[in-house]
């Protein structure tokens, strides 16, 4: 498997933030799922998404460079996994700069403080981070700071800086800014639980240079990203100064370490893989990018709810409605080959379905409480087709699955939802 995949599979293992939905199983909805749980989880590295394993750490590096207070403080350390079987993983550097030389950096763009129960990584790791408890008097608030190399014009780097939409998402504020030397920065003021069930909020500076160099700056009204009172209103650092973090020189011996990555794929094409490369007809919904194919689905479904927003990446794709009855989400998960289609005994897919349609696609429909906000009621036909396509279309109450309630019933009937899932465009063949 590869690390990015492996790390993908460790967060959503780790992500508390983030309840990936059961049934979809689609892949970009799994992509979405690991940009939400970046800006919520405040990975230390970029836009593959680092799984966080917290672990408890207290006193300081040997050698003489870092002066630990000797406390029983216990710091959480939000530390990357090693791939398996590599020690270093293909993108690692030389190990040119230390662990200690990261933590130093770190040190020295803090304002005056102290910097307890450091731990960090040298550039012998695709990651390299620092990160700790910072004290300015004002109440202890960790923080850190991770590097990595990702292909500037891919969907890592997007992820990482764009600012996600509030109908969706918890938070603040967040903006995008362009600085004159090409790169991009998001500053992002949100929360570590989208919920709120604790107060523990997050604040995030990610830039992405031209080069490819992403650095990731996070830090916490609170000595630990979880499992810690809140000792402060706000994290330690206004965000124009976390700006500053992230846009320092300090970083460039320990980027200009790492090895530039690969550029992605092009969004639709297909690697050989000594198979057929199949091209997927123009008109044909299972070949667009999700949001596109909704968008037309609606058109087509004759549904006259105004749309207030709109986005998604490759297979996931939402709309969100305000029909002047509260807002409603709507969401669509596409994906490809799924091991319980019509034509494999559908294992997994047990549930109140309907009988099979004459084509032998299976439908399922449910109608329930969400899984994650308050009040919030979930409509979903889940569909597969005899050869592995599955279609899921759901609809809520609320425009924020982990908000509260905006509505009694979703804006979009279980017929209409039928209607979208079950469209003939569906079922079109590729070439």
């Amino acid at each position: 498997m590869p690390f990015e995949d492996e790390l993908g599979v460790a967060l959503r293992r780790a992500g508390d933030g983030f309840t990936a939905d059961r049934d979809a199983l689609a892949e970009a909805g799994e992509q979405r799922g690991r940009r939400l749980v970046v800006r919520r989880r405040a990975a230390v590295a970029g836009g593959s998404v680092v799984a966080l394993a917290l672990i408890a750490a207290a006193g300081a590096y040997s050698g003489g460079l870092l002066d630990d207070t000797g406390g029983n403080t216990s710091v959480y350390v939000a530390a990357p996994p090693t791939p398996p079987g590599d020690d270093k993983g293909p993108r690692a550097g030389s190990g040119s700069v230390t662990a200690e030389q990261m933590i130093a950096n770190l040190r020295a763009l803090l304002p005056d403080g102290r910097l307890t129960g450091p731990v960090g990584r040298g550039t012998e790791d695709q990651v390299p981070a620092a990160s700790g408890v910072y004290d300015d008097g004002k109440g202890k608030a960790a923080v850190s700071i991770g590097l990595s190399r990702v292909d500037p014009a891919g969907s890592q780097a997007r992820g990482g800086t764009e600012c996600g939409d509030k109908n969706l998402e918890q938070y603040d504020y967040c903006r995008t800014e362009q600085l004159a030397d090409g790169s991009t920065v998001m500053l992002h003021k949100g929360y570590e639980y989208t919920d709120r069930r604790e107060d523990t909020k997050v604040w995030r500076a990610v830039r992405v240079t031209p080069q490819g160099f992403m650095i990731e700056a996070n830090e916490w009204n609170a000595p630990a990203e979880k499992g810690a009172a809140v000792s402060r209103t706000n994290p330690p650092l206004p965000i124009d100064q976390l700006k500053s973090v992230v846009t320092s020189e300090i970083w460039y011996p320990a980027l200009n370490d790492l090895p530039a990555v690969e550029p992605e794929a092009q969004p639709g094409a297909e690697a050989a893989t000594g198979a057929e490369i199949r091209t997927g007809s123009p008109t044909a919904l299972r070949d667009r990018p999700a949001v596109e194919a909704l968008e037309d689905l609606l058109a087509g479904a004759g549904v006259k709810t105004p749309v207030i927003s709109k986005g998604g990446e490759g297979r996931y794709g939402y709309v969100v409605f305000d029909d002047g009855k509260g807002k409603s989400l709507l969401q669509l998960n596409v994906s490809d080959n799924q091991g319980d289609s019509a034509g494999s005994g559908h294992a997994g897919f047990a549930g109140p379905n309907l009988p099979p349609l004459p084509d032998g696609t299976l439908v399922r429909v449910t109608q329930g409480p969400g899984e994650k906000g308050r009040g919030v009621t979930e409509w979903k036909v889940d569909t597969i087709r005899i050869d592995g396509l599955r279609v899921v279309v759901s609809a809520f109450n609320t425009a924020d699955q982990s908000g509260t309630s905006t509505r009694k019933e979703p804006a979009l009937t279980l017929d209409q939802l039928k209607t979208l899932a079950l469209a003939p465009g569906w079922n079109r063949t590729r070439n």
